[in-house]
């Protein structure tokens, strides 16, 4: 009995450990397909990303709230052109204890696209953005097939710098409005980009 107690207890601790292990080599492997494939970095320019730490606790289920009725609102960029998006939805979740509330939007221009009607944007800063990430605020992808059950998986580890994060001029980022400036610190994700441009 106690020899299949213990056999019990190991192959418990090994299954969470290769779980562990994998969700981190799932994570290494996106962040090395994004360096690789990115459009904008190219060359010996892709030496200068910056990651921090993979950290599963970055990884949170959220509760969605649809917004009814949500209007089309012109967003800023950083061009001083601005974009329309409307709010799809909020999601809440608990982020090392803390309530957090981000609202995911909708693109009226790629809503007209049948390839990315789909497509939810959520952009946001934290307490890193200036010091350890992008001044300006990341941001993250989800699709609405990505929300199930009235739930979305949130993984700020794969949390991105908008391309103008590497260039000055030719893009027209959004940037993440008041409702979703987290005041916690964020330490998942892409950091700011090592070289000056």
């Amino acid at each position: 009995m106690k020899q299949f107690l213990f056999y019990g207890l190991f192959l418990f601790v090994a299954v969470t450990a290769q779980a562990q292990h994998s969700y981190k080599d799932s994570l290494d492997l996106f962040l090395e397909n994004y360096v690789k494939d990115h459009q904008v970095v190219t060359g010996a320019d892709k030496q200068y990303f910056r990651f921090f730490p993979v950290d599963e606790t970055y990884r949170v289920t959220a509760r969605f709230r649809k917004e009814e009725n949500s209007p089309w609102t012109a967003f800023p960029t950083s061009s001083g052109k601005t974009k329309q998006y409307r709010i799809y939805g909020w999601l809440e979740f608990k982020l090392h204890g803390s309530d957090q509330k981000l609202a995911v939007y909708q693109s009226q221009f790629l809503l007209q696209q049948k390839e990315y009607s789909d497509y939810l944007f959520l952009p946001f800063k934290d307490a890193t953005n200036g010091k350890d990430s992008y001044q300006t605020g990341r941001y993250l992808d989800l699709k609405t097939s990505d929300i199930k059950e009235g739930t979305v998986v949130l993984d700020f580890n794969k949390a991105y710098n908008p391309y103008c994060a590497y260039v000055s001029t030719g893009y027209s980022c959004p940037v993440p409005p008041k409702e979703n400036h987290l005041k916690i610190a964020v330490n998942a994700g892409e950091k700011q980009f090592a070289r000056e441009h």
